[in-house]
């Protein structure tokens, strides 16, 4: 048996690209995208589909988790900087306007300036 502090961390990202209910995501996409980057990072995570629901809309989304995993321990640090690292590329692949990682402490909104934005 294994034992170690519990940490984790998770990021909340929609699918659907910038506010255009016709630039809808799939799950795969979001999926690609973290398989790439645990491969490269060598690293494990969660992927959740979830359903945000706001003023007057709602969208399909996804919940990455990271937790420190006993048999490859990592620091808080650590932990959190992959996440930070995982979700911009979330953001970046998927064309949103922002993405937000929660810890047991605080919530981290990550924002795209490259996103084009339209009224």
């Amino acid at each position: 048996m294994k034992k170690l502090k519990s940490y984790n961390v998770n990021i909340y990202c929609g699918l659907q690209e910038t506010y255009d209910k016709n630039k809808l995501h799939k799950i795969e996409d979001a999926y690609k995208i973290c398989d790439d980057f645990v491969n490269e990072v060598k690293d494990c995570v969660s992927v959740t589909e979830t359903s945000f629901r706001y003023v007057d809309g709602f969208e399909k989304g996804i919940i990455v988790g990271y937790i420190n995993y006993p048999r490859f321990p990592r620091t808080e640090k650590e932990i959190l900087e992959r996440a930070l690292s995982l979700a911009n590329n979330l953001m970046i692949g998927l064309n949103q306007f922002r993405v937000t990682v929660i810890t047991k402490d605080e919530s981290i909104m990550l924002e795209n300036d490259n996103v084009i934005r339209w009224n």
